[in-house]
């Protein structure tokens, strides 16, 4: 849970931009990949990923410039990052300018339950992770190249002058 704006801010700056480089690194062709065909696709797990944030931050009052939680995915794998890049962005400033550190601890309702707002946010971060980690295997399989996120991909080794670690 986020005690303060500054550490969300930092965090999200870091997490958003992971998770852009993902999105960034998706083909049109990459986004029908699916493991089976009764489970999402890579392109429908990284459009779940970019309408959650608006989603979620209505819930706490906050309206995004973007594209709306309901907003139909788009064909364009590009589509996706640059809705994506407006919509982290437009988070970090409506922060920026409407919570403080005190607000952090205001409740909303969230799914049924009452969430601290700091705990939304650290929610909010954790699932674009967990959605993170399904898009890297369904990227893989696509055949893409996985940029890394908290440590260098298999493909980045070479550039830290390291060989990849044994398999």
């Amino acid at each position: 849970m986020f005690r303060t704006v500054a550490d969300f801010q930092k965090a999200w700056e870091y997490e958003a931009e992971s998770t852009l480089k993902l999105l960034r690194a998706l083909t049109d062709a990459s986004l029908s990949q699916a493991v089976a065909p009764n489970d999402r696709t890579l392109g429908r797990i990284a459009w779940h990923v970019v309408t959650t944030v608006p989603e979620m931050m209505a819930r706490t009052g906050l309206t995004l410039s973007g594209p709306k939680h309901t907003a139909p995915m788009p064909a364009h794998a590009a589509d996706m990052a640059t809705a994506y890049d407006a919509l982290t962005k437009s988070l970090a400033e409506q922060i920026r300018e409407r919570w403080t550190d005190a607000t952090l601890p205001e409740i909303d309702e969230m799914y049924g339950e009452k969430w601290k707002r700091g705990f939304t946010l650290a929610v909010l971060i954790r699932h674009q992770a967990h959605h993170r980690g399904q898009m890297t295997v369904l990227m893989r399989q696509a055949g893409l190249t996985v940029p890394g996120v908290y440590g260098p991909a298999r493909e980045e080794w070479t550039a830290f002058g390291m060989a990849p670690p044994a398999i």
